[in-house]
């Protein structure tokens, strides 16, 4: 398994301008896809979700997320500059991260995608954090791994961190199944 096929996949992690951030990402997706058993090229096959009947893959929801996130933040940099600042590469990276613990959640069986048994008692919120924090991933992009979804609702959200979790649920709120 190799960096070229996980950016064959997910070209946008080249977006990241910091060295170490991109590297501390690459990382984290060469242990999420081997602890969780794929190939990079599983990412474009394998559902986003598990909680709805859709042909989304992780790697298509992951970069229209990871797309969203930049926008969001190409556009607050045109309308309001400095005023509201966000940390371009730690959005970007937590984009790309979000989900990574879906990659050892889900496990596939014949033709058929299910929970591992991780992955029924572990939320990829959780296993996602852990994987990326083993690879040195920074704390704030650790913070949107752990709050974009439903188990960060109690907790304050960093600016970095409302973005992907907005831009989570506007894709899987809005793709039928």
């Amino acid at each position: 398994m190799g960096v070229k096929q996980i950016l064959m996949v997910l070209p946008e992690i080249d977006w990241i301008e910091d060295e170490g951030l991109k590297g501390a990402v690459l990382r984290t997706y060469e242990r999420a896809l081997k602890e969780g058993g794929w190939a990079p090229e599983d990412m474009a096959r394998m559902p986003f979700t598990l909680a709805k009947e859709t042909d989304i893959s992780y790697a298509d929801h992951v970069r229209a997320v990871t797309r969203i996130a930049r926008a969001v933040y190409d556009v607050f940099k045109d309308i309001f500059g400095n005023r509201v600042p966000l940390r371009r590469d730690v959005l970007v990276a937590g984009a790309l991260l979000h989900d990574v613990g879906k990659l050892v959640e889900v496990e596939q069986e014949g033709d058929n995608f299910r929970k591992s048994a991780g992955g029924k008692v572990l939320r990829h919120p959780f296993s996602g954090v852990a994987l990326a924090a083993a690879e040195g991933v920074p704390a704030e992009v650790l913070h949107i791994i752990a709050v974009h979804s439903k188990e960060g609702d109690p907790y304050p959200r960093t600016p970095e961190g409302a973005i992907v979790h907005h831009a989570d649920f506007t894709t899987f709120d809005t793709i039928p199944g």
